[in-house]
């Protein structure tokens, strides 16, 4: 399961990229497809705290990938990343409301 291992670590660079775009962007990022971002009071602070969240999602998809390595293909412990990740993207918009509302004007 080492190729799907390497494409996991793949999908979490991509999310670690999208972090690095947010912390180095000018203008408000949208967090949201399709939504633009909401007024802010301080444009490159909310973009730093965009880009942590980001990070800590990299972060927590990469270690819920971890079970790629070391089991089989059938394992009972291949649940934990199907199940995990809407966990952690459930978590990830409730961090993120919670974050504008102190950002927002």
């Amino acid at each position: 399961m080492l190729i799907g291992f390497i494409v996991w670590s793949i999908i979490a660079l991509v999310i670690i990229g999208i972090g690095i775009w947010s912390w180095n962007s000018k203008k408000a990022v949208g967090f949201f497809a399709g939504v633009n971002p909401p007024k802010i009071k301080d444009v490159r602070k909310y973009n730093h705290s965009v880009a942590v969240l980001w990070f800590v999602y990299a972060v927590l998809f990469e270690l819920l990938g971890l079970p790629l390595l070391f089991y089989e293909q059938n394992s009972a412990v291949f649940l934990l990343p199907g199940l995990g990740i809407p966990f952690i993207s459930i978590g990830l918009m409730i961090a993120y409301t919670l974050m504008v509302n102190k950002h927002q004007k």
